[in-house]
């Protein structure tokens, strides 16, 4: 009986930690989903800044982004700067609207067309 009893009221004095581990687990879980929400949305690309945050967004792309800027003709500029997903386009490039998706830019570089973050001008996906 002694056990039982033992048993009962550790169970309840372990009642309010576990509550506040559970509770730790679901604020770090809807600030990771926050997060996650913010770097796979259609401006996640500036929530990062680095590479992993807008390799993320390219994922998020939709196809119809793609197509748009394939079916564009433009003439590509030539820059010496690397270009390379989440590397910032130098100001001298021009970058041009994709229709009916004012989130995204995009500029053919180097021969290479390009989705950008208008801004922060940095790389979120080449179109090959």
């Amino acid at each position: 009986m002694q056990l039982r009893t033992a048993m009962t009221v550790a169970a309840l004095a372990l009642t309010p930690t576990l509550a506040l581990a559970q509770n730790t687990i679901r604020e770090g879980a809807q600030s990771g989903a926050a997060t996650g929400g913010a770097v796979l949305g259609p401006a996640g690309a500036a929530v990062g800044g680095t590479v992993g945050a807008v390799v993320g967004t390219a994922a998020a792309i939709p196809d119809a982004v793609i197509t748009s800027v394939r079916g564009e003709n433009y003439p590509s500029v030539v820059v010496r700067e690397r270009v390379a997903v989440g590397e910032p386009l130098p100001e001298t490039v021009e970058l041009r609207p994709v229709p009916r998706y004012t989130e995204y830019r995009y500029a053919v570089v180097n021969d290479q067309r390009v989705i950008v973050d208008p801004r922060t001008r940095r790389v979120i996906r080449i179109i090959e």
